[in-house]
C-alpha cells in the first residue's frame, strides 16, 4: 500500500482547504477508499477524514417537509432512522442490504454513492479503458456482472444499492468546495463512462458531497427496493429494482446492476403504471419495453430476464395499488 498522510478536519472550511490541494481526498468510512488504495488504484498523498463534520452528520426533517441526510451518516444508521423508514423506505431498504453488518456500521452514505466500480479487470489492473488503457477486455472476456444497458466503450455497472433509491426518489446531492456549494438532482450525479472516463459521478477535483435532499413529493405512497444477488447476503446486485409509487400517484422504476448509473426506464413506462388496472399481458409488454434498448454480452444476457422479473412484479404491485 502506498503511504500517505492522515488529517482529521475540524470544519468544512478545513476540509476544502485542503481538499483544494493536489492529492488530498476524502475519507469517510474508508470501506471503498482503502482498498483502491491497497490495489493501487488510488495513490493520495493525503487523505481528509470528513466524518465529524457538522454539515455532513444528522436526518432532519426540512422546512418543507422533506428529509435531509447528512452524507457522512453512516449506512446503518440511515437504514434504522424513524423518519427514514418512515417517509422513505425505499432508501431505508437499499441501505439495509448494503454489504455486511460491518461495512454498515463503517460506509457513510456519501462515501457509498462515491465508491468505484468492481470490475474484475479495472481492480486488476488489466489494461482497460478505466486505468488508461484503450480497450475493454470485457466485452470478449468475463462479463458476468457488467452493464446490459447504456454500456460503452466501458461496461461498468455502478455498485451503489442507495443511488438507485435515491434516483428514484428524486433526491438532490449537495455538493460544496472551496468556490461554494451546488446542488445536482440524483440522476445527474452519475455519469455514463462515455461521458466520462476518470470517475463515475460529476464531482469535480476539489468537491465534497455533504448531503442528499430527499422531497417532500416524494415522502410516502407505495416504496420498494429488491436486490437480486448471486449469495443470499453480502454481495453487490446481479439486478435491484427501485419501485416508487407516490401519493400524487407519479411511478418511478429505476434499476441497479444493469448500466454504469442507476438506469431509469421510459417515462411512457411508468406513466402507463401510473393508469393502473393492467392485464397480466399489459404488464409483460410495459416490462419489455422497458428493457427495448438491452444490449447484453457474451456471458451476461441473463440480467435481461431478472430484470424483466423484477419489473412484472413491481409493475404489477404499482399498478394495483
Amino acid at each position: 500500500m502506498n503511504s500517505f498522510t492522515y488529517h482529521r478536519a475540524t470544519s468544512l472550511d478545513d476540509a476544502l482547504g485542503h481538499l483544494a490541494l493536489p492529492g488530498h481526498v476524502a475519507i469517510g468510512g474508508g470501506t471503498d477508499l482503502l482498498v483502491t488504495i491497497e490495489e493501487r488504484l488510488a495513490a493520495p498523498s493525503t487523505v481528509v477524514d470528513v466524518r465529524e463534520l457538522a454539515e455532513s452528520l444528522g436526518v432532519t426533517a426540512t422546512a418543507n417537509g422533506g428529509v435531509r441526510v447528512g452524507a457522512g451518516v453512516r449506512l446503518a444508521d440511515v437504514a434504522a432512522h424513524a423518519l427514514v423508514r418512515e417517509r422513505y423506505p425505499a432508501l431505508a431498504l437499499a441501505c439495509e442490504q448494503v454489504g455486511t453488518p460491518a461495512i454498515r456500521e463503517m460506509a457513510t452514505l456519501g462515501g457509498n454513492l462515491c465508491q468505484r466500480p468492481r470490475c474484475w479487470y479495472f481492480r486488476r489492473k488489466i489494461s482497460c479503458h478505466k486505468n488508461g488503457g484503450d480497450s475493454c477486455p470485457a466485452r470478449a472476456g468475463e462479463s458476468q456482472y457488467l452493464a446490459i444497458l447504456e454500456g460503452g466503450p466501458c461496461y461498468i455497472v455502478h455498485p451503489s444499492d442507495p443511488a438507485v433509491a435515491l434516483v428514484a426518489l428524486d433526491a438532490t446531492i449537495e455538493i460544496t468546495d472551496a468556490n461554494g456549494r451546488r446542488d445536482v438532482a440524483a440522476a445527474e450525479f452519475f455519469v455514463l463512462p462515455r461521458e466520462r472516463m476518470d470517475r463515475e459521478t460529476a464531482l469535480a477535483d476539489g468537491e465534497l458531497v455533504i448531503g442528499i435532499r430527499l422531497p417532500a413529493e416524494a415522502a410516502g405512497g407505495v416504496q420498494r427496493y429488491v436486490k437480486l444477488m448471486q449469495r443470499e447476503a453480502w454481495d453487490f446486485a446481479l439486478v435491484s429494482l427501485a419501485a416508487v409509487r407516490r401519493p400524487d400517484g407519479e411511478v418511478r422504476l429505476v434499476l441497479g446492476g444493469v448500466s454504469p448509473r442507476p438506469y431509469r426506464v421510459y417515462t411512457s413506462v411508468e406513466e402507463e403504471v401510473t393508469s393502473g388496472g393492467l392485464d397480466e399481458d399489459t404488464i409483460a409488454a410495459l416490462a419489455e419495453r422497458a428493457l427495448l434498448d438491452v444490449a447484453p454480452l457474451a456471458k451476461n444476457e441473463y440480467k435481461v430476464a431478472l430484470a424483466a422479473s423484477l419489473l412484472r412484479d413491481a409493475i404489477r404491485e404499482l399498478a394495483a395499488d
